[in-house]
């Protein structure tokens, strides 16, 4: 899969090389902001704080 992808990368080696260090930082991004928080949030939930405190009288 790898060479596969390295052959269709267009330009000589250094560019090849930005291009795919490009990609692996935007897919890590995309999961650093998007995919781990979600996962989080659907699989892992916080209790609410504000749901367990009894009321003040």
């Amino acid at each position: 899969m790898y060479a596969a992808l390295w052959r269709a990368l267009p330009g000589p080696w250094p560019l090849r090389l930005l291009i795919v260090l490009l990609l692996v930082a935007a897919v890590a991004a995309a999961l650093i902001l998007h995919g781990y928080p979600w996962v989080m949030q659907t699989f892992f939930p916080t209790p609410d704080p504000m749901l367990e405190r009894a009321p003040s009288e």
